[in-house]
Formats: structure tokens, sequence, C-alpha cells
């Protein structure tokens, strides 16, 4: 078991080998218990996380502002145009002055073509812990509660489970590509069987793809795809009704000087799609005890109709975020506590 976490970036699960991983995941289940029990776990006193949202946040927000006040330390609730950020100034800056005054910064930077960049050139000139809170390419605190919440339910060896991860239709706004990414990513690397399906205007980022399909031959797992939400939904032990924006059709150079006409685009894609619904029809489709999980907020009557994400025989949403505070106080933990 590696115990050298101390000062390790997140941005990515890619990043951090399968022992580093279940290592996290003990640590989270030891931490919900302790929850569940009442049982103080200040392992960060007087440690301070600086959180950065370049864009809103419900769960994530809170599960790290409640995860270090329940650890014993303090979050600093920051937004980017209260900042001197919205001057111009640089991540690098950023990250050189905030690392003096306190132990991580956690950042949410979702800008296609501009946010793991950002959090990336962070990590470069930081002395202490840069987290990933989501940016345009990955997701890394909800794939740990993802994994976490599928081994609550179905095992620590889940190996040839059947999960679904389906592009659906939503109105609220171009949800970034990040969940997906990083769902396809992990799961294969425990031998989970995965298949996604989209509509053709709405792939994933070929290089994702590329790196995900060496995981799943790396880890025993399946990754697959298809244009045909049901015959995605067939047999499915899991079904991860989730919409993302067509970012996927073009480079990042393309979309930068184009994004006026490339959203205009993705917005009339979107609108002969509305039949991707996960409803109770397609829960018909799946393995008789299906689970559907979402990472929220999910747009109702869109992307899933009420009846299945209401019913607790199927939706484990709720146990879904909730794990995002457990995984989230595992990896603050571990990176900013541990061994130094």
């Amino acid at each position: 078991m590696n115990t050298l976490f101390h000062g390790k970036h997140f941005i990515t699960e890619d990043d951090w080998t399968l022992g580093d991983l279940d290592t996290v995941f003990d640590t989270a289940f030891d931490l919900k218990r302790r929850f569940a029990m009442g049982e103080p776990h200040r392992l960060l006193p007087d440690k301070t996380l600086f959180m950065i949202f370049f864009e809103q946040s419900t769960r994530t927000r809170n599960s790290m502002e409640a995860g270090m006040t329940q650890l014993g330390g303090h979050a600093h609730d920051l937004t980017a145009d209260k900042m001197q950020i919205s001057h111009g100034e640089s991540p690098k800056d950023t990250a050189i002055i905030l690392s003096r005054m306190g132990h991580g910064i956690a950042v949410r930077n979702c800008f296609y073509g501009v946010g793991n960049e950002y959090l990336r050139e962070m990590t470069r000139h930081a002395r202490c812990p840069i987290l990933s809170l989501q940016d345009d390419i990955y997701h890394p605190f909800q794939g740990l509660a993802d994994m976490m919440t599928i081994f609550e339910h179905f095992g620590r060896n889940p190996k040839g489970l059947k999960v679904t991860i389906s592009w659906a239709y939503a109105e609220s706004h171009a949800k970034p590509l990040s969940v997906p990414q990083t769902q396809i990513l992990l799961f294969p690397r425990y031998g989970l069987d995965v298949t996604v399906a989209h509509p053709a205007e709405f792939p994933l980022s070929a290089d994702i793809v590329k790196k995900a399909e060496a995981n799943a031959r790396a880890g025993g797992g399946k990754l697959r795809f298809t244009t045909d939400m049901d015959e995605a939904v067939e047999g499915a032990n899991i079904v991860i009704p989730k919409n993302w924006g067509g970012f996927g059709k073009w480079s990042v150079a393309d979309y930068l000087k184009n994004e006026t006409e490339c959203k205009r685009e993705m917005a009339a894609s979107l609108a002969t799609h509305k039949d991707w619904i996960f409803d109770r029809r397609r829960v018909g489709l799946a393995d008789p005890n299906v689970k559907m999980m979402h990472a929220l907020p999910a747009d109702r009557g869109r992307e899933v109709t009420d009846e299945v994400i209401d019913d607790e025989r199927i939706s484990i949403v709720f146990d879904e975020a909730e794990n995002r505070l457990h995984t989230a106080k595992a990896i603050m933990g571990l990176t900013m506590g541990g061994r130094g």
C-alpha cells in the first residue's frame, strides 16, 4: 500500500495507480463509517483549502467545504470574479501565492479548451496539491463517488458488470464532456463492461476514447459504442443517462475560433433527439435489478422521468451524491495530511 500521498495533485484518476485508488476507496469507506457513527475524524486540524469556482456548483462546493470542516480545517469559498483573476492574474501567480498561504487549492474551470490547461499550469507552480473540482476534460471527484457507489451496491469486485453510459436529452445547458469521459477512463480499469450510447453529433473526445480503450485492455474491462440507446440499455446492470454537449465534434482551435456557430449547431442537433430519455419502457429493457446513476443535477422529464429517478428500487443517485463527501474527504486527508 502506498502511503506517500502528501502533496500529490488530483487532476484525473489516470494519474493515480489502481493501488493508489484502492487506498482512496478504503479511506473513504472508513470515513463514511465514522461519519455514520458520529465519530470525530479531524485529520486536517488548522489546515486551509482554497476553492476557486469559475462556474456554479452544489455537490462539489458543499462536499468540499463540509468535508474540510469535518476534517478539522477550513475551506475558503472563492469565485473568480471576486479575485484578481478577473483582472488577468495568471494561474501561475495565483498558485504560487495561495500555496504559500494554505495547504491545498481546488479549482473548477470547465471552459472548453481552457480548463484542464489552467489546472495543469497551476500544478507546475504550486507548493501544495492542486485538486480538480471539474474541468473541460475530467471530473475526478465525481468518478470516485461513482465507483464507490458501484462498490457499495455490487461489491468490491465488480468485474463483468454491465454499465451503460448514455447521452440523454436536456435543455438546462450544454453540459461538459468531463463526467462521461472520466467514467469511461475509470470503470474499465476495474473490469467493468462499459457501453456508451450517443447520437452521432455528440461524440466524446477521440483522444480520451483511445486512452479509455487502452485502460480497458489493461484492466480487463470492455468498452464499446453505439448510436442506439435501446440497444445500449438492454440487459444493463447500471444505466447512467447523462447529457453532454457536442464539443467532441470540433477541435479546440476550431471551437474557440467559431464558438457562437458551434453552439448554434449544437443546439440545433440537440432538438432532434428528445426521445433519448431513460423512462419506464427503457427500464424494462435493462436487467430486472437495474440501478440508475446520475451525477446530478438531472434534467427531470428530459434526461430521465420522475417516476424512474424517484423509484428507490432503481435510483441510487442520492447514495452517489452523498459519496461525493466521503471520497472528497479521503482525497483531502491523503493529499493535504498524510506523510510529508
